[in-house]
């Protein structure tokens, strides 16, 4: 096996490592535990090592309590998206409700109405709107998790607003602002704040939304045991999975939690069970090389850490605080923020794009495969993706319909190094087959897993559960901190002909040298690697 020297520079081929010679097979089912949950704990970390302390200070900021990366930037975006459509309109509503009243223009009746009196209860209207989003609670974890919830409030904050702008035509001395124009402007602009609300989900996809994050407790005393109760009494968005302390506390008196082993075994837990987070719950000052331990075990998986700002009286990491009682220290974590929102609407733009030009070669490749193979056109398989969730890829199906029942006769044919399978000359692979995989059109489906939020264009590519229940080190986890993608860095020269070793060293590199121009270099060198079909199997 050619054993090339891994690329360095971005680039990558469409093909996947999805179980060596991309066996289509179903693996074992994955067991997700769930217990009992609580409320939410803020301050977050994918954890550097470091938090030395030094002089305090803190940047005070109000969040959504709890929240992650992408739920903050849902929140963010709502909060300006909904105050643009109601100011909008407002403002369109009535003009649309004066069009008979211009005989001399629309820019002239704008001239007799853009007056100092009406800017000023315009900008008094848009400081109103923050104070009723509040008073209906339209930004809590709890409404926006819920369509449903959020939706009645929507209409409950619109009619409010609406109660309000009745001041303008109760002072208007014209007339020009009726009282009809107050009810299309609550009724459209309920309409208007429910369609970008959804535009914006589409942009900034949720891979936990509606359910309860994952999450261990490090610590056994009375804190830990305070926080524990407070999770579970409060709004259930946590799923206390169990705790974990050292050897010489091993009481559990508190807990309703299990406990999961010794601090030393914290790594072993983060790898065999699909966490989200772990909330640290030591005393700084009896504590700390425990701490630091801990922060280098969620480094090294790519877990996020969070603890409450009365463990740290100061650090070297400038922190947010949350609800006053919570800190952050911060590594950054690959895209965030508006880059985040960035990425997404190069995935959309991408996917819709390539989903339609590509449509007759996915209906060529579909009737292909039906008229010499039977079974099913299309092969979804469960596959790890962003935090360890698991969701269901799709391809085009290349191999007999069975070949996941053949799979285990062939496990000991294996060709690849690691946890992966891999062999040249898969038996179960269809004649159409070979060639779609060749020119990874069998990999075209997954354009919609990156329309449904699954995936990325660019990423590290989804591993079947079976490799990844045979990975055996902890730093292996930390590719799935960022969200899976259909291309990515170890595919530009190697495909299949790079070990397993090399295929993580280059996701590694993906995650912690990540930027939109990489991305773009990546897709654009994607092309001419799947049109030469090197390294493909």
């Amino acid at each position: 096996m050619r054993n090339p020297t891994p690329p360095t520079a971005p680039g990558l081929t469409g093909h996947a490592a999805d179980g060596g010679a991309r066996a289509d097979r179903v693996p074992d089912q994955h067991h997700d535990p769930r217990p009992s949950t609580g409320r939410t704990f803020t301050g977050e970390s994918t954890a550097g090592p470091e938090v030395t302390p030094q002089r305090r200070g803190y940047r005070r900021r109000h969040r959504p309590s709890g929240a992650l990366p992408e739920f903050k930037l849902r929140v963010r975006l709502f909060r300006a998206v909904d105050l643009g459509v109601i100011l909008v309109m407002l403002v369109a509503v009535f003009v649309a409700t004066n069009l008979r009243e211009m005989p001399n223009g629309f820019e002239a009746f704008l001239g007799l109405r853009i007056t100092l009196k009406n800017l000023l209860l315009l900008g008094g209207f848009a400081l109103a709107w923050p104070l009723l989003c509040s008073l209906t609670g339209l930004y809590t974890p709890q409404t926006v998790r819920s369509r449903r919830a959020e939706g009645r409030r929507v209409v409950a904050t619109c009619a409010l607003a609406g109660a309000v702008a009745l001041a303008f035509p109760t002072i208007s001395i014209t007339g020009a602002f009726k009282y009809s124009t107050v009810a299309y402007f609550a009724l459209g602009s309920s309409l208007g704040i429910v369609v970008f609300r959804n535009l914006i989900r589409a942009l900034v996809p949720m891979p936990l939304a509606g359910a309860a994050r994952n999450a261990v407790i490090v610590g056994s005393g009375p804190g830990a045991r305070r926080l524990y109760h407070e999770l579970l009494d409060s709004s259930g968005e946590y799923n206390i999975v169990g705790f974990l302390d050292s050897a010489d506390r091993p009481s559990s008196d508190g807990f309703g939690a299990e406990r999961l082993g010794d601090l030393e075994e914290l790594e072993s837990v983060l790898m065999h069970h699909p966490l989200d987070e772990v909330l640290v719950a030591l005393p700084i000052k009896s504590r700390y090389a425990d701490i630091q331990r801990v922060l280098e075990s969620c480094q090294r998986v790519g877990v996020r850490a969070r603890f409450g700002i009365d463990l740290f009286e100061t650090t070297r990491c400038m922190g947010d605080v949350e609800d006053d009682r919570v800190s952050v220290v911060a590594a950054p974590r690959s895209p965030e923020g508006w880059r985040l929102v960035a990425k997404r609407c190069i995935d959309l733009a991408g996917a819709s794009v390539g989903l339609f030009v590509l449509s007759p070669v996915l209906a060529g490749a579909a009737v292909a495969i039906k008229l010499t193979s039977p079974g099913p056109i299309l092969f979804a398989q469960p596959r790890y993706g962003l935090n360890r969730r698991l969701f269901k890829m799709y391809k085009l199906r290349t191999m007999v319909a069975d070949a996941d029942a053949q799979q285990k006769a062939l496990e000991e044919q294996n060709e690849a190094t690691g946890p992966v399978f891999k062999m040249r000359q898969d038996p179960r692979i269809t004649r159409v087959g070979k060639w779609l995989r060749r020119m990874s059109i069998d990999e075209l489906p997954q354009l919609y897993n990156v329309l449904r939020g699954d995936m990325s264009l660019v990423g590290p590519r989804p591993l079947p559960i079976r490799d990844v229940h045979r990975f055996e080190q902890a730093t292996l986890m930390r590719r799935f901190s960022v969200r899976p993608g259909c291309t990515c860095l170890w595919q530009i020269g190697g495909r299949s002909d790079l070990t397993f070793d090399d295929w993580i060293r280059l996701d590694l590199q993906y995650i912690d040298e990540w930027s939109m121009r990489l991305d773009m270099v990546v897709l654009l060198r994607t092309i001419p690697a799947v049109l030469s079909g090197a390294g493909a199997s």
